[in-house]
């Protein structure tokens, strides 16, 4: 076991992280964003609905959005504080104000959630607008008072 190398997210400090948008990891041209709505480890995690129906909802809309080509991955963190973008050759000024978008869309979308019948998804009865609305509204209000891409920033 002594071989094995620690992973980069292991690294950053989650004592100290709050809701955000985070530059996690450059990998030559793919950068992985951490979407943080939640506080590590303070007992305020999403529901699984909540994520699911984020997780329909934010991949459609930016993968139809105008970096769509550029996106690689969207998906939630396992520890239910937040998601992972992973987007290639796009600044990070640009993938923010992308996702600062595709939030908004969330909270304005009516209508069916994206993905929602047993054909597209694998538990598709667990999807639930106004859950997603209610995320999208408060990780606006995170977005709009972000200043910096780094971590503790």
């Amino acid at each position: 076991m002594e071989n094995i190398k620690r992973i980069t997210s292991f690294e950053v400090d989650h004592r100290i992280l709050k809701p955000g948008f985070y530059i996690s990891r450059k990998d030559g041209s793919v950068t992985t964003y951490d979407l943080r709505t939640r506080v590590p480890n303070s007992g305020d995690v999403m529901d699984n609905v909540t994520m699911h129906t984020v997780e329909h909802l934010f991949a459609t809309y930016i993968r139809n959005s105008e970096i769509g080509q550029n996106v690689l991955y969207f998906g939630p963190m396992g520890c239910q504080t937040g998601f992972y973008l992973l987007i290639q050759g796009i600044s990070d000024g640009v993938v923010f104000e992308t996702v600062k978008q595709v939030t908004s869309k969330i909270l304005l979308h009516t209508g069916e959630v994206f993905g929602a019948s047993e054909k597209e998804c694998g538990n598709y009865k667990t999807l639930d607008l106004a859950s997603a609305k209610n995320e999208a509204e408060k990780y606006i209000k995170i977005l709009n008072q972000v200043k910096s891409f780094s971590y503790g920033g």
